[in-house]
């Protein structure tokens, strides 16, 4: 039984790895060393409530309701998008780490800001819900179930990596030109995937 875990753990990996809203934010305070356990542990249990569902069986749900992900991407697209413009501003006035203190948002700011890049992303209920949660119904129990913990295990991995690992960069980020170029890719990956999400319902 050991299989599915393996199976699942790197097809999580696979999904959730890549430079996105969350994973950016998740990086951007773990340099600051702000909040950081909270932080990674919202988006392990997140990703893990929405594993449970998909194995559970609501992925067929989910995909189903074209209505559902539009909203969803709509509110997530606006989201994305004002919070480019947030760190097109902070790249106009960097600070140092050192300075960077005056820019921490209190915890439930942080678990306010994660919880909009984690839930209002449709990609994240695909990912999640829908194809792990579909790739796992080839398993009988307790396979599936194995499956789904190993895909939940790779978040717990990544997030806590990340966020943590984040403070090895910490002496770049002592220069406040590190933290411009870096708030200007968030920025401009933030519109990207703002574009992104409402570019199926333009024609596009």
């Amino acid at each position: 039984m050991f299989a599915p875990f393996v199976e699942g753990f790197f097809l999580g990996g696979g999904l959730i790895v890549a430079i996105g809203a969350q994973n950016a934010y998740v990086l951007r305070q773990g340099l600051l060393k702000n909040h950081v356990f909270w932080i990674s542990l919202f988006c392990a249990l997140s990703d893990a409530l929405l594993i449970a569902l998909g194995v559970a069986g609501f992925g067929a749900l989910v995909s189903s309701s074209p209505t559902l992900l539009k909203a969803v991407a709509i509110f997530g697209a606006l989201f994305l998008f004002w919070y480019g413009i947030t760190a097109f501003r902070r790249a106009l006035h960097p600070h140092a780490l050192e300075a960077a203190a005056a820019e921490r948002p209190t915890i439930r700011q942080a678990l306010v800001t994660i919880a909009a890049f984690t839930f209002l992303n449709p990609h994240v209920y695909l990912d999640t819900v829908v194809l792990v949660g579909g790739y796992s119904a080839q398993y009988p129990d307790p396979g599936r179930l194995i499956f789904g913990a190993g895909a939940a295990a790779a978040s717990f991995v990544w997030f806590f990596s990340l966020g943590y690992g984040a403070r090895l960069l910490e002496p770049l980020f002592r220069k406040p030109m590190a933290w411009r170029v870096l708030d200007t890719i968030i920025g401009i990956v933030m519109w990207l995937l703002a574009f992104k999400l409402v570019a199926p319902y333009l024609g596009l």
